[in-house]
C-alpha cells in the first residue's frame, strides 16, 4: 500500500516550511509595532534616554490612555507607582530609581553647601581669602560631589525604563520574537542531493 506521504517530495515540504517561516518572520514586526493600550508608553525622547542622561522628571502615557498629553511621572517616578501593581520586577526597578534620585538631590545639597562655605569665607575676615583651610575643604568636598554626580547619574534613567518594561512584557509588550527573527532564509541541495534550509540570524 502506497503511503500518500511518500508522494509528497522532501524539497516540496522543505519550501512549504520555508515559506511559513518567511511569512511569520515578516508578519511579526507589523504585530509588535502595535504596542497594546495596556501598556505604559514613556514620552519617545525619555525612552531614548542613555546612561548618564539628563536628570529631568519622565512624562508618559498611563495604560488605556491614546494621544499625545502625556503626565510628568514626578521626581522620583512616584507618578509611575499606581500603575505597577504587583509587578515585582517594575517595582524593584522603580525602587532603585528612587534610591538613585535621592541620592542625587542629597549629593546636589551638599555641592550648593559646599560652595556657599566657600564664598562666605572670602568676607569672613577684613582681608579677602581665597584658599584658607575651610575653602580648601569647601573645595575638596565640592570636587568629591562633582565626580559622585556622574557615577549617581549614569545609570538612574535606565531604572526607570527597565520598571516600565517589565510592567510592559507582563503584559506582552516587546515580545521575544524579534530577537529570534532569522534575517534571511533560504533553499539549497548537499552534495548528496538532499535539500537544505539555510538560515541567518545578526545578533541584535
Amino acid at each position: 500500500m502506497l503511503n500518500p506521504n511518500r508522494l509528497v517530495s522532501p524539497s516540496w515540504r522543505l519550501r512549504g516550511n520555508a515559506l511559513l517561516l518567511l511569512s511569520l518572520s515578516f508578519a511579526a514586526p507589523a504585530l509588535a509595532q502595535q504596542p497594546p493600550l495596556a501598556t505604559i508608553r514613556l514620552l519617545p525622547e525619555d525612552a531614548q534616554r542613555g546612561l548618564s542622561g539628563h536628570q529631568q522628571n519622565f512624562y508618559f502615557l498611563p495604560p488605556g490612555v491614546t494621544g499625545e498629553n502625556y503626565v510628568s511621572a514626578g521626581f522620583f517616578g512616584q507618578k509611575l507607582l499606581p500603575y505597577l501593581g504587583s509587578n515585582v520586577e517594575a517595582l524593584a526597578n522603580l525602587d532603585r530609581y528612587k534610591r538613585q534620585k535621592t541620592a542625587y538631590l542629597i549629593d546636589r545639597v551638599v555641592a550648593v553647601g559646599a560652595f556657599g562655605i566657600y564664598g562666605q569665607q572670602i568676607f569672613a575676615q577684613d582681608k579677602r581669602q581665597y584658599f584658607n583651610g575651610t575653602q580648601r575643604v569647601a573645595l575638596g568636598v565640592l570636587a568629591t560631589s562633582m565626580v559622585a554626580t556622574l557615577f549617581i547619574n549614569r545609570n538612574t534613567n535606565s531604572y526607570l525604563q527597565r520598571a516600565v518594561g517589565s510592567f510592559n512584557a507582563e503584559r506582552g509588550y516587546g515580545t521575544f520574537w524579534p530577537r529570534l527573527r532569522p534575517t534571511g532564509l533560504s533553499v539549497g541541495q548537499a552534495a548528496t542531493g538532499q535539500p537544505l534550509l539555510a538560515v541567518r540570524w545578526a545578533l541584535r
